[in-house]
């Protein structure tokens, strides 16, 4: 076969392709590769649907993160009226209108929250001026535990010097990042959280003053009956489930607070209305609130008692409050409705933190139930929203009998 002459490309982003190359099978006897299977597969409906939706799962991410200062206060002014939407149409029924009952619920929450900071403004400031001492106090009694394990390092560290592994020569350079001041940072977010308040609270009062109005014009937009009819009752569900939910957990997390906040007060912790508040607020949070209070609690206890079997006894209080809310309470008045799946719940709450933050970590729970809510009144999604629920007992047994 003659050599076909061999033209230069025109640019170096122009392929250098032979046309007069042909595709031999690389076994004998094996089928031709024919790219005109290849191209209607990749051109047919399944084929784009995976594209479509991989690439519309990226662009909604996408948007969550980086328009998260626009969305997160609508969020939440959307949860806070599914939450304050029964109690304003109950207004309605004795005659207040909903743009009155709405000022009222506004006034009311604002006045409780404000009561509610003035009133622990002390604490949080004298605590504040006492953190650079709690925390020198904290460190200076954790050191006397953490000896063996600092001798062993040492130890370490000597011999690889011994070895020759390290030395004077071989430290890296130490880089030292300015960072901003610290009253730049607190006005900072001070400005940003004033601001993201002030949009919550006023798209609030427009949002429990419309009542309806949202859906209505939903339902006339939707061209068929059946159409109309779904969006009611996802409608319906989902502010009668995200109500009962936030009002009983919020119930729950009060009463465990109390709770708290006498056994602290029993054991001698400072300030113990303070820790009662932090836990009704942090259990919102599943798993991690918790968490955070145990560190914080031991912090301060450690500072707070000599020595350190007195001060384990707040964190460990509070551990068995928090074990005896979460097994026996919670199940009985929450129910199984809105019950998520432990691996769901803790892949969901990682996703919003990372997406939002800590206000995405509050919100976390009542956006995945309001998810799940969508994903079983949508044939498409109904499959997601069986595996973000749990497995009753019935389905347990079925697939444990099963041949």
């Amino acid at each position: 076969m003659a050599d076909t002459p061999h033209r230069e490309p025109d640019s170096v982003l122009t392929p250098d392709v032979d046309p007069s190359r042909q595709a031999t099978p690389v076994e004998p006897g094996a089928p031709t590769p024919d790219l005109r299977e290849t191209v209607q597969a990749v051109e047919s409906p399944r084929g784009r649907s995976w594209g479509v939706t991989t690439l519309t799962v990226l662009a909604l991410m996408y948007t969550l993160y980086f328009a998260r200062s626009f969305l997160l206060p609508i969020t939440l002014a959307l949860l806070l009226s599914f939450l304050f939407s029964p109690l304003v149409r109950a207004l309605a029924r004795v005659r207040i209108t909903p743009p009155l009952g709405a000022g009222l619920v506004i006034l009311a929450l604002l006045g409780t929250v404000g009561f509610g900071g003035y009133e622990l403004s002390g604490p949080v400031q004298t605590w504040a001026a006492k953190a650079p001492e709690t925390l020198s106090t904290a460190q200076k009694k954790l050191r006397r535990l953490m000896r063996p394990i600092e001798r062993a390092s040492r130890t370490a560290e000597q011999v690889q010097n011994a070895a020759g592994v390290g030395g004077p020569e071989a430290a890296p350079r130490e880089v030292v990042v300015r960072q901003p001041s610290l009253i730049a940072r607190v006005f900072g977010t001070t400005q940003r959280f004033v601001t993201a308040a002030l949009e919550v609270v006023i798209l609030l009062y427009f949002l429990l003053a419309a009542g309806d109005l949202f859906l209505q014009k939903l339902i006339k937009v939707l061209p068929t009956l059946g159409d109309k009819r779904k969006a009611v009752e996802i409608a319906r569900m989902t502010e009668a489930g995200i109500s009962t939910y936030l009002l009983t957990v919020a119930c729950i997390n009060l009463v465990e607070g109390a709770v708290v906040a006498l056994v602290m007060w029993a054991l001698g912790m400072p300030s113990p209305i303070l820790w009662g508040v932090m836990v009704a607020v942090f259990e919102f949070v599943p798993y991690l609130g918790a968490l955070a209070i145990v560190a914080v609690l031991s912090v301060a206890a450690i500072t707070t008692f000599d020595t350190v079997g007195h001060a384990l006894l707040a964190p460990a209080a509070f551990l068995a409050i928090n074990i005896v809310q979460a097994n026996f309470v919670s199940p009985v008045l929450v129910g199984h409705r809105l019950e998520l799946n432990p691996v769901a719940l803790l892949v969901g709450l990682t996703f919003w933190f990372w997406i939002w933050g800590i206000p995405g970590a509050f919100i976390a729970v009542p956006l995945m139930a309001t998810f799940k809510i969508f994903c079983d009144h949508i044939e498409s999604l109904a499959a997601l929203g069986e595996f973000l629920g749990m497995r009753d007992e019935s389905e347990r047994r079925s697939m444990v009998r099963a041949p």
